[in-house]
């Protein structure tokens, strides 16, 4: 069963490389570009829709302000971008906004940003995949019908794909990246030729639709916060940004100008493209409803309302389909990849907030590929739960989504002008002052953008769903000061005082007997081995003829260790050992009492549950005992030759006897060998505790 598992890990995740080889894994801009920034220039492909859909509710009449909003969430997207540019010179260790907060703010800000950033990137992944199922869908009928299922199944993927390292991931994400950016572009730039030089009448399918506003006409304040509600939907194209002040570590050589350079590329290709397709739409008058069914009471039956995407590639390419299926599947292909930043930046920050002691330490943990395994598994997870939640459902994600994103920005830009307050009470020179003053006054308007967008989001989002991510932010935030709590216990529990060498007085030996056969003989020698202070065999007895059968077979052997019963009148055998050791520990509190306990060792997983379950339950019971070490000592069964042969044993003298691995052999059992197996698996679990502290 095990050698079937570890093959099907080497299938997917592939061969394991050597720690020295992390070096190689480090990306070039080209690469680090389609892993970072993926999130952030996909979002192009739903934030306009966002606002065209948010509008509708007005009535086409709206549409006229989707311009705007759009060039107010380009000027927010640029001050992001340049702000992040300082962000990745000043903390280049791949902290991101958690490092840049706490140095700056203090611990219980760094939190709240690396909660926010935890719940951001699990919404990134639910998001982006959910945004690909609805592309997918105006191709394939079948995926629209079915997108949860598309959902999970395409995380499932993009989880094995990471799991065999960021180099091999970068390297499948690239060209769909680039193709993404090459067709949505041409798309862009053909449309507008044809409109505005060629004069050609270019129109979406949905442009004669009569699009019927929801409810009262939107005057005064109702329209303010539709329009501001509009914005924070179009935000959405903001997300991903940090994803590469957070992977600075993964950059080649020099770093912070590599990522410099990054962010400056996908600001420029995020603007163009984002701006491309609000015009693009303006001027073919696509219409996108939020309620279909109500707002286009015109519609032919069977109507089915595609993305804006595909609206747009309809009408543009009417004369060239491939160039339709090209821009649909690269949008949807891209989508998926965009979950990508998630997970490159979500295990990174886990093992950092790991290292803080703040989340479990395998998160910290590289695995076979050199990428962080246990973080890559725990957000697909997080995400799955999401997509089947919100049952893929992009326009129900959306308002979970901005929150923490701004969240992060703005405590980041605050903790960086304070970072600059300090650098400016050194005492630079002058040209170093001017330089740390045009940082600040960045910095400082990004702080005032990226705060007055927060305080959008919490108005008009926060019953349509914002609290939901508050409260997701809220439970990171306990989980993480609880984990740091225990963790701090345990230091402190662990702490070696003066009194910790002193050896015990004495050590009590105790071997479980239950029939005189193999296995309990093999545990006698080796605790006799040991050489105890008190060597004593004990005995549950749960049947009379049973004990009094071993008591004889126990004389007629002549073994010399005395065998003591003891009585279990309601034919347990956990309690009264458990009984018979504290009564040991309680008539000598400095002698250590050792449990020798035989177990078998076998070779199917369904042979476990037919043996082994008393000594699990007693050694799970004994490892709370303190003064108790309990030792395991191993029988193999004949079933367990096949696992030997598949993974033979390393044996002293092996190569001698004819094997040049060093191994015993397929399926021998020699004596050297078993000796080695048990003093090996006869560690006690204090000794394995003491192994893993120092570690």
């Amino acid at each position: 069963m095990s050698t079937l598992v570890v093959a099907l890990k080497r299938l997917v995740v592939g061969r394991p490389q050597r720690s020295d080889r992390l070096t190689s894994t480090l990306l070039p801009k080209r690469i680090a570009l389609p892993v970072f920034a993926s999130d952030a220039m996909s979002s192009v492909a739903y934030a306009p829709e966002e606002i065209f859909l948010t509008l509708s509710v007005a009535g086409v009449a709206s549409y006229v302000m989707s311009p705007w909003i759009g060039l107010a969430v380009v000027v927010v997207l640029l001050t992001v971008v340049a702000s992040y540019r300082q962000n990745v010179h000043a903390y280049p260790s791949g902290g991101g906004d958690y490092e840049v907060v706490t140095v700056n703010l203090g611990r219980n800000a760094g939190l709240t940003v690396a909660s926010a950033l935890l719940v951001d990137y699990t919404l990134t992944v639910a998001v982006s995949i959910s945004a690909a199922a609805a592309n997918i869908g105006a191709l394939v009928p079948y995926v629209a019908e079915h997108k949860v299922l598309f959902a999970v199944s395409a995380i499932v993927v993009l989880t094995a794909i990471n799991l065999r390292g960021i180099r091999e991931s970068g390297a499948a994400f690239a060209v769909p990246v680039y193709a993404f950016v090459l067709g949505v572009g041409t798309m862009i730039v053909w449309g507008l030729t044809r409109i505005l030089i060629l004069g050609d009448d270019v129109r979406a399918e949905s442009a004669d639709l009569d699009l019927v506003a929801e409810g009262d006409a939107f005057t005064g304040l109702a329209l303010v916060l539709l329009v501001l509600r509009s914005f924070t939907q179009g935000a959405a194209a903001l997300t991903g940004v940090e994803a590469i002040s957070n992977g600075v570590p993964a950059f080649r050589k020099p770093k912070s100008r590599n990522a410099a350079t990054t962010l400056l590329l996908l600001g420029g290709m995020s603007v163009t493209l984002f701006m491309g397709l609000i015009a693009l739409a303006q001027l073919t008058h696509v219409q996108i409803a939020e309620n279909p069914a109500r707002q286009f009471p015109d519609a032919p039956e069977g109507y089915r309302q595609q993305t804006l995407v595909a609206q747009l590639a309809d009408a543009v390419f009417d004369n060239f389909r491939p160039g339709y299926f090209f821009v649909i599947v690269m949008t949807a292909l891209i989508l998926v990849l965009a979950a990508n930043t998630a997970f490159n930046g979500f295990p990174v920050l886990g093992s950092i907030l790991s290292q803080d002691r703040y989340l479990p330490r395998q998160l910290h943990t590289r695995g076979d590929r050199l990428a962080f395994s246990n973080g890559i598994v725990a957000l697909a997870l997080f995400a799955v739960l999401l997509v089947v939640g919100f049952q893929a459902e992009v326009t129900r994600l959306i308002p979970l989504y901005t929150v923490g994103v701004f969240v992060s920005f703005t405590l980041s830009q605050t903790g960086m002008v304070r970072h600059w307050n300090r650098e400016l009470e050194l005492g630079p020179d002058q040209a170093q002052r001017r330089r740390i003053r045009r940082s600040q006054a960045i910095n400082g308007f990004g702080a005032c953008m990226t705060g007055l967008v927060l305080i959008t989001v919490l108005i008009t989002k926060f019953t349509l769903g914002a609290w939901i991510a508050i409260v997701a932010m809220a439970g990171f935030f306990v989980l993480m000061r609880g984990i740091q709590l225990h963790y701090d216990r345990v230091a402190a529990a662990l702490v070696a005082d003066e009194t910790d060498d002193v050896l015990p007085s004495r050590n009590h030996a105790v071997v479980l007997v239950s029939t005189l056969h193999k296995p309990t003989l093999r545990a006698l020698a080796y605790a006799r081995a040991t050489r105890p202070d008190i060597l004593e065999a004990v005995t549950v007895n749960v049947d009379d003829s049973d004990t009094r059968k071993l008591v004889d077979q126990w004389h007629r052997r002549d073994i010399p260790v005395p065998l003591k019963v003891v009585e279990s009148p309601y034919r347990e055998i956990t309690r009264p050992v458990l009984d018979y050791v504290k009564r040991i520990r309680t008539d000598s509190p400095r002698n250590v009492v050792t449990v020798y306990i035989p177990e078998y060792v076998v070779g199917h997983w369904w042979e476990q549950v037919l043996h082994n379950q008393s000594a699990l339950r007693l050694k799970t019971r004994l490892l709370f005992q303190p003064g108790v070490m309990v030792t395991s000592v191993p029988w193999q069964l004949p079933s367990s030759s096949r696992t030997r042969a598949l993974s033979p044993l390393q044996a002293p003298g092996a190569s001698r006897r004819g094997y040049p691995d060093g191994s015993a052999g397929p399926g021998e059992d020699t004596p050297a060998a078993r000796a080695g197996t048990a003093r090996t698996a006869g560690t006690s679990p204090g000794t394995a505790r003491k192994k893993e502290t120092r570690r």
